[in-house]
């Protein structure tokens, strides 16, 4: 469970749009919370806009003041510089998983922008890619909400192969701890939406292909249903949607419809060019919802894509 909670800030008010969602979960799950900042090695002048933070004094006042603030009455809060300068922030963030030891990374997916941005992708998709740790993302639309966060409702997206199942434990255990509803999501794609090698056979076997897909709804179908039972057994409100479609819309879609709070993908954290070709559904959905996204990590799968 998520008892050990990081927050890493630049010292910009984007990268501040996780402290509302810390600061609404830490209370809930008992956590603890260390604010992190890393002193970053020949940093530009401005991030986003306002003065970069380079200073390690500086910077332990600031995490203080963010600590005071943002977390009012939250015990267990701690601050962290790291005052070696680094050329890598995002992978500096990771290896502070060993020394901290965090269960949750959240952080807000601000990035460079530009095709440095696309390619390469944002500090947050860096932190998914390299680390084995679940990462919450925090989108930058999430400054203009409320400072109080609450999880009520939580869309959880699996597939057909079961793989992502990894990431329903953790999810479980977030939905018992903030009393949230559970919502179900497993998406079988369109003859339209097929992809790789399933597109060739569409264009031989178009009839075949459609009946196999229909037997994919199927079985998602009851795949859904048996994780419904038992998670009704252990206390929970559930419901199930299986979706047809683009995986990443009709996420993004259903998440809306149910008013999730908060989406969880298990994801195998393709990042930057590969992400960009491999049509990777974790930065997509990332990139299309205003809702926090928690990504867990999961084990290797070939020809596996999140």
């Amino acid at each position: 469970m998520f008892k050990h909670l990081v927050v890493p800030l630049d010292g910009s008010k984007l990268a501040e749009a996780a402290l509302p969602v810390a600061a609404g979960l830490a209370p809930v799950l008992k956590a603890s919370v260390t604010l992190l900042h890393i002193i970053e090695r020949n940093p530009p002048e401005e991030v986003h806009g306002e003065p970069h933070l380079t200073d390690a004094a500086e910077a332990e006042v600031y995490l203080r003041q963010i600590a005071a603030a943002a977390f009012p009455g939250v015990l267990g809060v701690r601050t962290h510089v790291h005052t070696a300068e680094v050329g890598d922030v995002a992978r500096s963030i990771v290896e502070h998983g060993e020394e901290l030891a965090p269960d949750l990374v959240i952080l807000c997916t601000h990035g460079r922008g530009g095709l440095r941005g696309l390619l390469y992708g944002s500090i947050a998709q860096q932190v998914v890619g390299h680390g084995s740790t679940p990462v919450l993302l925090i989108p930058p639309r999430a400054t203009s909400h409320p400072a109080a966060f609450a999880c009520r409702r939580l869309l959880i997206a699996l597939d057909a192969s079961s793989t992502h199942d990894e990431a329903l434990q953790p999810a479980v255990e977030l939905a018992q701890a903030t009393g949230a509803v559970v919502h179900l999501l497993m998406v079988v794609p369109t003859l339209g939406t097929l992809k790789g090698d399933q597109v060739a056979m569409r264009k031989l076997l178009p009839g075949t292909m459609s009946a196999i897909l229909d037997i994919e709804e199927d079985g998602a179908e009851v795949h859904l249903r048996q994780h419904r039972e038992a998670l009704e057994a252990a206390g929970l409100k559930v419901d199930v949607e299986v979706g047809r479609g683009e995986p990443a819309n009709v996420i993004v879609k259903s998440a809306r419809r149910a008013k999730a709070d908060l989406i969880v993908l298990g994801t195998h954290g393709r990042i930057g060019v590969d992400a960009l070709w491999s049509g990777s559904t974790a930065p997509k959905v990332s990139a299309r919802s205003h809702l926090p996204l928690l990504l867990v990590p999961l084990g290797e799968r070939p020809g596996g894509q999140a």
